[in-house]
């Protein structure tokens, strides 16, 4: 790990977290004290200057801080994710020239909370439509209604990302903007209760006409595809780190199954379990997957950072990180579960808690059929009709 990530996150802190992570899960409840240490940390300014108090990390080394984060404490991890996104989209920017969200930089470094406020029921499009409507009000404003699903970080965040569709002089437009927390007609409904990940408190946010002034309004984008910079910044973000969750995961995974494997009595025969070669088999297994996908991850989180010339192959090789770790993740959990024997199997146990934990990896996009069609069109071209 890289020395920010282990000054970021020390050995004990971890350990804490960790110790944690059952309690939240068990009550399904708020990482508070997790969130507020990491707070005072520093970690919520990752990305933002050095002259605003931030690390000013880039890609890569906040990659391995919340790889080191979710190998400990995953649902805090993915919480915590979801601020940092919005972080790393303006510092993707500023990296390409485009100051436009340097206000998130400074709002966090100042210790403003954000949270992604994008997905929608039944909305397979992302982002590129909305199922929200944007109506346009006289002084500049825009009006919102809609439903928000899986808005981490419910319980804390200050100012939360949306986007809806808007009928304007030049067409239908996607509305981008932040809502302050505590604008009238925003509702947050506690329906949080999924079966891992608990302690993100992902709520569903209801959207009843609030109101964002012009100030907090900062893109208008046309429907369907486009090379609007935000959009790669966003996805790029946003594939990126959650994929860094879930190899944390497999990190924590792999290090399970071995002690599973060294420390689980002999049977009858007198045989090491670490000496059966099933068991050799099924550590080699997980070991070699883990090889894969931590070296996809730190390559592209290089290549994010240095700006690596992958044209329109870059959408292709960020959901195939995605779908990489999560299923490497799911696979090293599964080979823990194996190895732990009865065990694993145990509610109150690590293994058990992290095998629900991984499993949301299923639902962040892209998954597997869209991840397939943006790979399938960056090397065969667009399909043909």
């Amino acid at each position: 790990m890289s020395s920010v990530a282990e000054e970021m996150l020390p050995a004990d802190l971890l350990e804490r977290f960790r110790a944690r992570a059952a309690d939240y899960d068990a009550r399904n409840v708020f990482c508070t004290e997790d969130f507020e240490e990491l707070a005072s940390r520093g970690y919520l300014r990752l990305f933002c200057p050095e002259h605003d108090g931030g690390a000013a990390v880039g890609m890569a080394q906040a990659v391995a801080c919340q790889r080191r984060l979710a190998s400990a404490a995953p649902a805090t991890a993915l919480a915590v994710n979801m601020h940092l996104v919005w972080t790393a989209v303006a510092r993707l920017l500023a990296q390409e020239g485009d100051s436009s969200l340097g206000f998130i930089l400074s709002e966090a470094s100042a210790g403003e909370i954000f949270a992604f406020g994008l997905s929608e029921p039944g909305n397979d499009s992302v982002l590129f439509d909305s199922s929200t409507v944007v109506e346009r009000r006289p002084d500049g404003g825009y009006a919102f209604t809609g439903t928000k699903i899986f808005t981490s970080l419910s319980p804390v965040w200050t100012r939360l990302g949306v986007f809806g569709k808007c009928m304007d002089e030049d067409g239908e437009r996607l509305v981008h903007g932040f809502v302050t927390r505590g604008s009238a007609g925003t509702e947050i409904l506690e329906d949080w209760n999924m079966l891992g990940m608990r302690a993100t408190q992902s709520h569903t946010t209801l959207l009843n006409g609030v109101v964002i002034p012009p100030a907090r309004i900062f893109r208008k984008l046309p429907v369907g595809p486009n090379r609007d910079p935000l959009v790669f910044a966003i996805f790029a973000a946003f594939e990126t780190l959650i994929s860094a969750v879930y190899a944390g995961i497999a990190d924590r995974a792999l290090e399970l199954a071995v002690q599973a494997a060294l420390q689980r009595a002999p049977g009858m025969d007198g045989i090491p379990v670490a000496s059966r070669p099933g068991v050799r088999s099924a550590v080699a297994d997980a070991a070699m997957s883990w090889e894969r996908v931590d070296a996809h991850i730190r390559l592209l989180a290089s290549d994010l950072d240095s700006g690596a010339a992958h044209g329109d192959h870059w959408f292709a090789k960020l959901v195939a990180l995605k779908i990489h770790s999560t299923s490497a993740a799911r696979e090293l959990v599964d080979a823990a579960v194996f190895l732990s024997g009865g065990k694993g199997y145990s509610n109150d146990s690590e293994i058990s808690r992290i095998s629900r934990d991984v499993a949301a990896g299923f639902f962040h996009p892209s998954n597997l059929e869209s991840a397939r069609r943006t790979v399938a069109s960056a090397w065969l071209g667009p399909e043909q009709q």
